[in-house]
């Protein structure tokens, strides 16, 4: 696994940039200061311009990469639902139990985020809480069903079809394997949204992740069909 992860590179869509930042060094630098410009200020405080000073860069060759900071924000989520998704498909691919696959599945999705060596220049852990606390803004716009047309999201919605295809697997019959997938998804990111702000609108804490309780929401909701 550890051979494989060193060859891989995360595949976003060509539309959402408009040159691969991962193909020069200022490329890979703006994406690693803009991850941690943007959990300091918040995505609506960031601009291209305080990113090029933090670099030492013209705001000019930030836009040789990125359109807009809406765009850049596509790529750090796509990015990041993509790492998972490597995660999830080596982690679970030897498991032949249905129901072991799901739960190790949703293991992987809710649990703390480590940095990966692998990707020197994205922390991964900053990248977790920009996904926690601003992700939203990638798609809530007037803009989305376009942007969804072009393949901004594919990753995310593939990460859909696989936990869907997971839960398909332990119940057959069960008809909103779609629904729960993407409850799953998202629910673990608004779980870990009310953690860390509004701690007495949820059961999750810094001992227990939002991991028990979608495998308990999860088997309770197929094994009752």
């Amino acid at each position: 696994m550890e051979r494989l992860l060193q060859t891989v590179k995360i595949a976003i869509n060509e539309k959402v940039f408009v040159k691969d930042p991962e193909s020069s060094n200022l490329g890979k630098r703006i994406i690693e200061q803009s991850i941690l410009m943007i959990d300091e200020m918040g995505f609506e405080a960031f601009t291209f311009k305080k990113l090029g000073n933090e670099i030492g860069s013209n705001e000019s060759s930030i836009y040789r990469y990125f359109e807009n900071k809406h765009k850049l924000l596509v790529y750090l989520t796509s990015w990041y639902w993509g790492w998972v998704e490597y995660q999830l498909v080596f982690s679970t691919n030897s498991i032949s139990n249905a129901d072991e696959k799901l739960k190790r599945a949703i293991e992987i999705i809710s649990k703390p985020v480590e940095e990966d060596s692998h990707f020197s220049h994205i922390n991964e852990v900053v990248l977790n809480r920009i996904v926690i606390n601003e992700s939203s803004k990638s798609f809530l716009t007037k803009e989305v069903d376009i942007e969804n047309k072009e393949g901004y999201f594919v990753i995310y919605k593939r990460m859909v079809t696989r936990i869907s295809e997971m839960i398909q697997a332990v119940n057959g019959d069960y008809l909103y394997s779609k629904s729960l997938a993407s409850t799953i998804l998202e629910g673990v990111q608004h779980q870990n949204f009310l953690k860390d702000h509004f701690q007495s609108l949820t059961n999750c804490n810094a001992n227990d992740n939002p991991a028990q309780f979608f495998i308990d929401l999860a088997f309770k909701t197929l094994k009752s069909q």
